[in-house]
């Protein structure tokens, strides 16, 4: 059986000279970075125990760990992404869920026809987008509201997608869309 695992964070370079390093977080707060054990490197070869020390803006942390000895070392993590079990997160509030409880789930419109899976959630900081993907490899991307994704039901391993949103949202998705290709370039 294969482990569920979840991105919290990222390591952002080195600060100061004591091995110190800064962690472009992915938590609800900086400090929850720090707050679930032991985080591991994507390729799972690598663990690091993080102390957190404090914000230094918003979405980024200090942090310590006896793994990183210099600012060479935390110099030399930059780009490293942690990860920590599924398991040691707590369950997410009615309404809320976690990103990799979203990704793969079947999308069906509110008749019940087949939409696709969601492949990937946004937030481009407006609010959440799913992007849905076909059969066929046709993508759209539907705001995550409560207007636009009626139900989520991680039971059964499917999310209602209000037909209207699909009709009203695909000028909207098709320019965001375009907009995300620009960025790539």
């Amino acid at each position: 059986m294969s482990r569920t695992r979840v991105c919290l964070g990222a390591f952002a370079g080195a600060f100061g000279v004591k091995g110190e390093a800064k962690v472009k977080t992915f938590t609800e707060s900086e400090d929850g970075i720090a707050r679930y054990g032991a985080l591991e490197s994507e390729d799972g070869r690598r663990r690091f125990a993080l102390t957190f020390i404090r914000v230094l803006k918003p979405g980024l942390a200090l942090v310590s760990a006896p793994e990183i000895k210099s600012r060479e070392d935390a110099a030399a993590l930059a780009g490293v992404k942690l990860y920590v079990d599924r398991a040691a997160l707590p369950a997410a509030d009615d309404g809320e869920y976690y990103v990799e409880d979203l990704v793969g789930l079947a999308a069906a419109d509110d008749a019940g026809r087949p939409l696709g899976r969601i492949v990937a959630v946004y937030d481009f900081g407006a609010g959440g987008v799913l992007e849905i993907e076909d059969a066929d490899g046709t993508t759209i991307m539907v705001p995550f509201s409560d207007a636009a994704v009626l139900s989520v039901d991680l039971a059964r391993g499917v999310a209602t997608i209000a037909a209207a949103a699909l009709a009203d949202g695909s000028e909207d998705a098709a320019l965001l869309e375009e907009s995300m290709r620009q960025e790539d370039a």
